[in-house]
């Protein structure tokens, strides 16, 4: 019992980690509120592509010896108006585009880089996340962007959803799908941002997409996936910094393999969508005896 207790209490009298449990709990979940989105529009790709679009900004920031953050979101943030504009043309798929500017920007970054030295060293939390060595400043900053992606997103939730169901019949309803497109891009953007300091730059994708993909699993309400990602998200971020903890190994890794494992339960387990209840269902149908015929008419 002594264990538990300490297993449950002890990360939280170092400041470092009560820090790191703050900040990885609001990325989760914004992650999972904007995440939900993306996952619906069956974009995982977006996120990957942004996650990777902000590394030329990094690179320009590090050479200038400028914020790395700032550098990031204004990379991330003009590729995904790229994207959104490149991808009107309907005879280019919305992917397609987007692979186009991820190679693009990641390929920019490396000449940018290959002109600083020494810089390996210096991109390493940006590449696998410092969790363990946030400021006050980086929780507050988090928690003050990560509270305003959370209202923006759920200000156009409706709007998003109609563009995601049918987006010739937004157009139609008058709804400025273009625009929503934008917000949506720069939604997923400033979420990978501030939730490179969680799990770097590698596995950010994770944080955005898999909660969500538990969620939409779960549930087949748009309003429940919304409350379910973020909190699949947020839990995963808890438990997973708990193992890095109490094991002493990478936080940002150990956050990405707790969601994936939750992945994976629930695509055996989920109640209606899992694959042990369609299975039985399956099993049930096979099994059911068949009707009794009609009797012959008389006669």
């Amino acid at each position: 019992m002594n264990a538990v207790v300490d297993f449950l209490t002890g990360p939280w009298d170092h400041v470092f980690m009560r820090r790191a449990f703050l900040v990885a709990a609001m990325s989760g979940i914004v992650a999972g509120v904007v995440g939900t989105h993306v996952v619906l529009r069956g974009m995982a790709f977006i996120g990957d592509a942004v996650a990777h679009s902000v590394f030329p900004g990094v690179a320009v920031a590090f050479v200038l010896h400028a914020d790395l953050v700032v550098g990031g979101a204004i990379a991330g943030l003009a590729t995904a108006f790229a994207v959104a504009v490149f991808s009107q043309n309907r005879r280019l798929s919305e992917d397609s585009v987007i692979g186009v500017f991820f190679a693009g920007a990641f390929g920019l970054g490396i000449v940018v880089l290959s002109s600083a030295p020494g810089y390996s060293g210096s991109l390493e939390s940006f590449l696998f996340g410092q969790i363990l060595g946030i400021s006050d400043g980086d929780v507050r900053q988090v928690a003050v962007v990560g509270a305003v992606l959370v209202i923006a997103t759920l200000a156009v939730h409706k709007e998003l959803v109609a563009v995601t169901l049918d987006r010739e019949s937004a157009r139609a309803a008058g709804l400025p799908v273009f625009a929503l497109d934008l917000v949506l891009y720069a939604l997923v953007t400033v979420t990978v941002v501030i939730s490179l300091q969680a799990v770097g730059n590698v596995l950010v994708l994770a944080l955005l997409i898999t909660p969500a993909t538990c969620a939409r699993l779960l549930t087949d309400r748009v309003g429940v996936m919304m409350l379910l990602a973020p909190a699949i998200g947020a839990s995963s971020s808890v438990v997973g910094l708990y193992l890095s903890y109490e094991f002493d190994l990478a936080a940002g890794g150990l956050i990405v393999l707790v969601s994936t494992s939750v992945f994976v339960l629930v695509w055996l387990f989920a109640p209606r969508h899992g694959l042990w209840a369609r299975t039985r269902l399956r099993l049930r149908h096979r099994t059911a005896p068949a009707d009794d015929p009609l009797p012959a008419p008389a006669g």
